[in-house]
């Protein structure tokens, strides 16, 4: 009874998302009622622990309105980014500027719904890319709801070893396990993992150019230069680099591939038809120069807030001595001696995105009333947004704080031999709770630890698919549904993302765990 109690809230938020179609605001809200009274006259949150009831719906709600803020510090500068790209002709420089790699946009799209969020996930993480690549894509022609999914399910490969390693470095920090083994012991999942996402990605690619179909050999291509570094950092380097290095080296080669494969094409073109190809080669010199005339802007200066970004995160994540300096800075707060969190300022992307959004606007000679603009624009779309969040959150601690979550897992590691095919829901549960890979390992590493120890199974490969487990529940987590939603208009519509999304994540998870379940 207590175990399905403890997994009412998260049946609420599905049904009213999925089947009622009911916003995220209204959802979390009914939600967060439901998982407060649970919490209080079931789980004897604020009597059975060290605070009172009303300190404790105090506790948890200071907390979710704390994570809500730090959210917010990312979608708000994201969201002035693509603002400011789009009135100042960046996007569409960006965008003529892929069409002279490439004239198959199918192609030119996977540069950004797979490499550029693989990137941003492995230098910043915090949900960055998809704030940043879902209004990129819609730009470049998607619709907004698979613009959403597409950047969702592309930056999840990355999840791991984002933000430079943060959530399994997580897991180092809680069990005595040498990082080489445990990184090594995810990246087989997350080569699973990665070809079911990248499947999603190339069918969703292809609704660009509905009678050209899906870039099945593109996004193989993609895929191999992706994972062949990320594989070999992996094993053989450790847990910090796999997806940043591995997202740079990937892009390189694919563009390399790219260029090549177009050249092959153009001197065959040249040898059997040679007056067509140089008429070809004309209009194709006219179209660069009408693109050209049309967006005086270089790519140098239109990706400038990317660029920008990038340099930051890597300075503050590679570079020892500017690490240790921006993080000596932060700001905590505590409540009845529980409850509390803090933020390192100089170190969170929040305000390094705030620093790419004015860089931009100066290396772009943006007016006074582009910046404006994309300023206002911005701080009106994340207004909902924080309330939404504010809803969510408050379910995640409150099943937290009350051992509602503990309770879901305690029942599922019940299960004995067969628990490692459940242990990646746990990881996903996890994520799904909290918003973040790296909570959901700090959450049930130990758990899962315990569980493969007390089961006579092998601790490290259950370490690994939690892992693996927590970064696809980064594709439904409702934090990431509402804040990507937000970011392309779809504000009230996130049950629609979270549908889109739910098959393949469930396609990832069933795998995962079979291999758990051979490698334990």
């Amino acid at each position: 009874m207590d175990t399905l109690l403890a997994a009412l809230p998260i049946i609420v938020v599905l049904v009213l998302m999925i089947g009622l179609k009911w916003s995220a605001i209204w959802a979390g809200a009914t939600a967060a009622a439901v998982a407060l009274l649970i919490a209080l006259f079931s789980f004897d949150f604020g009597t059975a622990t060290d605070f009172g009831a009303g300190e404790g719906v105090t506790g948890v709600l200071a907390s979710a309105a704390w994570t809500a803020l730090t959210v917010m510090l990312i979608i708000g500068p994201a969201l002035g980014v693509h603002h400011l790209q789009q009135r100042t002709g960046a996007t569409a420089a960006i965008e003529a500027g892929l069409a002279r790699i490439t004239p198959d946009p199918r192609v030119a799209a996977l540069l950004i719904a797979w490499f550029f969020t693989l990137l941003i996930e492995g230098a910043a993480g915090f949900g960055t890319p998809v704030a940043l690549a879902a209004p990129f894509l819609v730009a470049a022609g998607f619709k907004p709801l698979t613009a959403v999914v597409a950047a969702m399910a592309g930056h999840a490969s990355a999840v791991p070893f984002a933000a430079v390693g943060t959530p399994t470095l997580a897991q180092l920090a809680i069990v005595d396990v040498d990082p080489l083994d445990l990184s090594s012991a995810i990246a087989p999942y997350m080569l699973v993992v990665g070809a079911v996402l990248a499947f999603t990605v190339a069918k969703i690619v292809g609704t660009l150019v509905p009678t050209a179909g899906p870039p099945w050999k593109w996004m193989a291509v993609a895929y191999v230069a992706f994972f062949g570094p990320y594989l070999l950092l992996a094993l053989f380097v450790g847990p910090e680099l796999p997806s940043l290095l591995g997202s740079i080296v990937g892009a390189g080669l694919f563009v390399a591939v790219v260029r090549l494969v177009l050249a092959r094409r153009a001197r065959a073109k040249a040898l059997t038809a040679p007056e067509q190809a140089a008429e070809e080669e004309v209009l194709h010199a006219a179209d660069e120069a009408e693109a050209t005339e049309a967006h005086h802007m270089g790519m140098l200066a239109a990706t400038a807030p990317y660029a920008v970004l990038v340099v930051l995160v890597m300075l503050t994540r590679l570079v020892p001595p500017i690490k240790e300096a921006s993080q000596a800075w932060e700001v905590r707060w505590s409540l009845f001696d529980h409850f509390g969190d803090g933020i390192q300022p100089l170190y969170h992307p929040g305000p390094l995105l705030l620093v790419a959004f004015l860089a931009g606007a100066l290396w772009q000679r943006a007016t006074r009333q582009e910046v404006a603009g994309a300023f206002v624009v911005a701080t009106r779309q994340v207004l909902p947004v924080f309330v939404a969040l504010l809803a969510m959150v408050t379910v995640a601690y409150t099943m937290s704080e009350s051992g509602m979550t503990n309770q879901l897992a305690v029942a599922a590691a019940g299960t004995g031999a067969v628990w490692p095919l459940l242990s990646p829901f746990v990881g996903a549960l996890g994520t799904f709770m909290t918003g973040s890979a790296t909570s959901s390992n700090i959450l049930f590493t130990d758990f899962q630890n315990s569980t493969a120890i007390e089961a006579g199974l092998e601790p490290v490969p259950l370490l690994g698919s939690q892992s693996a487990g927590a970064a696809v529940g980064n594709i439904i987590c409702p934090h990431n549904v509402i804040a990507a939603a937000a970011t392309v208009g779809l504000a009230g519509r996130e049950g629609e993302v979270l549908k889109r999304a739910l098959p393949p994540a469930a396609i990832c998870l069933v795998l995962v765990g079979g291999m758990a379940l051979l490698f334990a």
